[in-house]
């Protein structure tokens, strides 16, 4: 994969206003000229480390042009972890102006074909999921929390999601999802994983070491080979679907 995909850490330019004034990101491009779909890649709420670089790559083999705004650009976790779940929960802020210069970007290049995906993980796939009616073509999230008013999704584009029976903290998220997204008409593909729990697409464990013991036993938090190939393989085929043109197929 290494000789197939080329992993940058870049700056992110963008005159939209509260935007991150330092705002920092990876870009995971496949070797071409291109031009390929582009998807914006939210983290999770620990933040941009080996394991996303190794999702953007992985997107990036498949043919996607992927770039991971780091939404705590302006002082790390510990100091802007708060003001960014804060973002999650009333739909605005710093954090959702930093995943719109994200898509800016992408737009702005040549190598991308103009259509854009947003994938999400953790925190991440929360704000996918509100991003789904804000002009993205298509949306995958992952273990995302949902928005209070699952009506507010009504006329969202397509969307793809993966959550764990395990996660306690998301029971019955899968089901409630969708069941809206059935209501509302929306192109859908949820899927719950019995055996799996949160943040099983990572491919090694993350976080505090020493809050992982906790972690695991109340979210049942960890790699889950199994579920995490059939989630991608589900993933990589529904943005070949959306993002890419039948020629492109």
């Amino acid at each position: 994969m290494r000789d197939e995909v080329q992993v940058d850490d870049v700056h992110i330019d963008s005159a939209i206003p509260g935007t991150s004034e330092h705002l920092a990101g990876v870009l995971a491009r496949p070797v071409g000229p291109g031009p390929w779909p582009g998807v914006v890649m939210v983290h999770e709420a620990f933040g941009i480390n080996d394991i996303l670089r190794r999702q953007a790559a992985r997107l990036a083999f498949a043919g996607f042009l992927v770039l991971a705004p780091n939404l705590f650009s302006e002082g790390g976790a510990r100091k802007c972890l708060g003001s960014t779940f804060r973002c999650l929960l009333t739909g605005k802020g710093r954090a959702f102006a930093d995943i719109e210069s994200a898509r800016s970007a992408l737009l702005k290049r040549t190598d991308c074909t103009g259509r854009v995906g947003v994938i999400g993980f953790c925190m991440g796939g929360g704000f996918a999921l509100l991003l789904s009616t804000h002009g993205y073509d298509a949306i995958s999230v992952n273990y995302g929390r949902l928005p209070g008013d699952l009506d507010a999704l009504a006329g969202a584009c397509p969307v793809i999601g993966s959550y764990g029976g395990k996660d306690l903290s998301l029971r019955g998220a899968a089901a409630k999802l969708d069941s809206a997204l059935s209501r509302l008409g929306v192109t859908h593909d949820v899927k719950e994983y019995p055996d799996a729990g949160h943040s099983f697409l990572n491919d090694e464990q993350t976080g505090p070491v020493a809050l992982r013991p906790l972690v695991h036993k109340v979210l049942g938090a960890g790699p889950d080979p199994e579920a995490s190939a059939d989630a991608w393989g589900r993933i990589e085929e529904f943005f070949s679907e959306h993002l890419r043109s039948a020629g492109q197929r």
